[in-house]
């Protein structure tokens, strides 16, 4: 195999990226992204990403990979499930955590993933510049994805894909060698709405686009101040992100159920009543989920957000309510 054969090259990262347990693995070609970058702009004006301000930076590192590797001529976009293979506990009491949230934090995993992918390229190809994102740097993944054919971009904004729903993370690798680009997919969401009508908040404001400052995740996770008063009866027991969009649509029947050793979810979420939740303590957060997604909202804020969410008061934290 030699370094001027683009569609063996393109061959090889999709059988490798499956045996990395990657659930699906397309390419696109490097470039501006033309169609997307009006989008994002008029998304940024209207004032969608809140607070989240580092949206609004390296604008045009975010539309053009090729300026974070030079000479970049291909984009490799994966797809790895997080779906598990059962939900936690629920009941009274019992804060709602995001699926993806279940386990060790996702960037460590497949940034570790993308590194031996990357190393298995250079072993197989010679060298090259190439470099691997995990929302690591300015990089569009979502608009990546879609233009290789990875999914389509759902009316929740989500990327969806019909190998495996929208219960996925997303990583790109952006290489300076040459591959096969694929084709884009169609659109498969057709007249459902579903999303759109199960959202407490109305944040999908239109096909595609969320308002962040009415978002469930981001109030519980980016948002430093409290939660507005005009979203605390709406939070139906999320704590610590959201599903309810993912949990409605219905090509999520074809998630494939993760059971990557690095990634189980903690056990306590299987086990622990409404009573050890209220008695959590910092040192015990610390340790059971110090290594998860949680850590970025840090105790105060996922207590804070539990509180809310279960309606009870933090001077009073037995009292609870049906999550």
């Amino acid at each position: 195999m030699t370094r001027s054969d683009p569609y063996r090259r393109t061959e090889w990262v999709k059988r490798k990226a499956a045996e990395l347990g990657f659930l699906d693995c397309r390419v696109a070609q490097a470039g501006f992204l033309e169609e997307e970058a009006p989008l994002f702009e008029q998304w940024l004006r209207r004032g969608f990403q809140a607070d989240m301000h580092w949206l609004e930076r390296n604008f045009d590192l975010r539309m053009d990979p090729r300026q974070l590797v030079p000479g970049a001529r291909t984009v490799v976009c994966l797809s790895h499930s997080y779906a598990p293979a059962r939900t936690m506990n629920t009941g009274p009491g019992i804060p709602k955590i995001a699926r993806y949230a279940y386990g060790r934090d996702y960037h460590k995993v497949l940034k570790k993933k993308l590194k031996a992918l990357l190393m298995d390229l250079k072993q197989t190809f010679g060298d090259f510049t190439g470099r691997g994102f995990v929302d690591s740097a300015p990089v569009h993944e979502r608009a990546w994805a879609q233009r290789s054919g990875l999914g389509w971009i759902g009316k929740n904004s989500l990327l969806l894909s019909r190998k495996g729903g929208s219960y996925f993370f997303l990583a790109v690798l952006v290489l300076d060698l040459e591959m096969t680009p694929d084709a884009p997919t169609t659109d498969h969401c057709g007249s459902c709405t579903r999303c759109i009508d199960a959202c407490p908040t109305q944040a999908i404001v239109a096909d595609g686009v969320v308002d962040s400052r009415r978002c469930i995740s981001y109030h519980t996770i980016e948002l430093a101040s409290a939660i507005p008063e005009e979203f605390r009866d709406s939070l139906e027991g999320w704590a610590f992100g959201c599903d309810i969009c993912q949990e409605v649509c219905p090509w999520n029947r074809f998630a494939v159920e993760q059971h990557d050793s690095e990634w189980l979810p903690v056990p306590f979420l299987f086990e622990w009543t409404g009573s050890d939740w209220a008695q959590m303590e910092r040192e015990t957060f610390e340790q059971v989920f110090g290594h998860t997604p949680l850590q970025r909202a840090g105790f105060e804020k996922f207590t804070q957000s539990s509180a809310i969410a279960l309606g009870r008061t933090q001077s009073d934290p037995t009292s609870t309510s049906s999550a």
